[in-house]
């Protein structure tokens, strides 16, 4: 019998939910996601001792500082990643750049660069930034200029709705946080799948953008168990982390479809805009709280890995 992994990659596209080269290489998947975690994990990487020195050398040579050098870093890692996978590395706007859409506009346009400088094609990245008001309207404007982005941290209906209004490449709705918080806030220590608050807020998003023709990709990210991803088995693109990749790998049952664009129904399109969005955020304080807290610790992550880079740069 074939695998879960197996038949989940016969029905989903599967990403890498790591910055890991040697996972990469195990797992064959068909694109990576990265974060500033992943790649303060890279740096702390003997693996990847090599890559980190040689950027940390280049940068010195050309007198960057090391904020400059975490940035090439990061792109450094992506470029790598390319040479691994077929499809699209997933590189992040600074979350410190959050709440600035044309600060992060240019913060794409320069990772792009970089990237082009690699001899790598905006065709094969995607640009993450958090998705905040300003960070969707980031996003349509890169999607203008024919950078895909991939908006992150989203928690909620009305983050997907703005998102797909701007016509982004790809969201990524966070599962085991969502899960997280209904578990601490209602007191349980578990969920059934058919009633994981994370797994129904994907569920949602995914029928409304079928219902409504939305061409934006959906992929489930931030799994805490192999249930919650074989509950969302179908659905566009699922990021998953090592551990719940090899588990899969080794696991051998029969895997049921569990969404489907026929089984959608048919859902009434919801009117968005920048006062609807903030209300409805207002509205959902799980949802305003996890963003919040995604971008504080994302950018502690950044701030670690600028002082870990400093520190080696003397």
């Amino acid at each position: 019998m074939a695998t879960v992994l197996d038949q989940l990659r016969e029905m989903t596209v599967v990403v890498a939910d790591t910055g890991d080269v040697a996972a990469v290489k195990t797992y064959e998947p068909v694109d990576c996601t990265t974060n500033p975690s992943l790649v303060l994990g890279t740096l702390q990487d003997a693996a990847s001792e090599a890559l980190v020195a040689r950027e940390i050398e280049a940068g010195r040579k050309a007198g960057l500082t090391a904020r400059q050098v975490c940035d090439a870093l990061t792109v450094a890692v992506g470029a790598e990643l390319a040479a691994l996978v077929p499809g699209r590395v997933s590189t992040e706007v600074d979350a410190c750049l959050s709440f600035d859409t044309e600060a992060s506009v240019d913060r794409a346009r320069a990772i792009i660069a970089d990237y082009a400088a690699r001899g790598i094609d905006k065709s094969r990245i995607l640009i993450k930034i958090a998705a905040t008001w300003e960070g969707i309207r980031a996003a349509e404007v890169l999607q203008g200029e024919g950078i895909d982005c991939n908006l992150t941290l989203l928690f909620s209906l009305a983050q997907a709705v703005a998102s797909a209004d701007a016509k982004a490449f790809l969201i990524s709705p966070f599962v085991g946080r969502i899960t997280d918080w209904y578990k601490k806030s209602e007191g349980r220590e578990s969920y059934a799948p058919d009633e994981d608050p994370g797994v129904l807020s994907v569920k949602g998003i995914y029928e409304y953008y079928k219902s409504n023709g939305i061409d934006t990709v959906v992929m489930g990210a931030s799994f805490r168990s192999t249930a919650q991803i074989k509950a969302l088995a179908g659905c566009d693109r699922l990021t998953i982390a090592p551990k719940l990749l090899d588990e899969m790998g080794r696991e051998e049952a029969v895997l049921p479809r569990a969404l489907s664009p026929d089984q959608a129904g048919d859902i009434a399109p919801i009117p968005m805009d920048e006062r609807a969005f903030r209300w409805a955020m207002n509205a959902d304080a799980m949802a305003t709280e996890k963003l919040a807290e995604g971008i504080r610790n994302f950018d502690a992550d950044h701030q670690k890995l600028i002082k870990m880079v400093g520190e080696r740069m003397g």
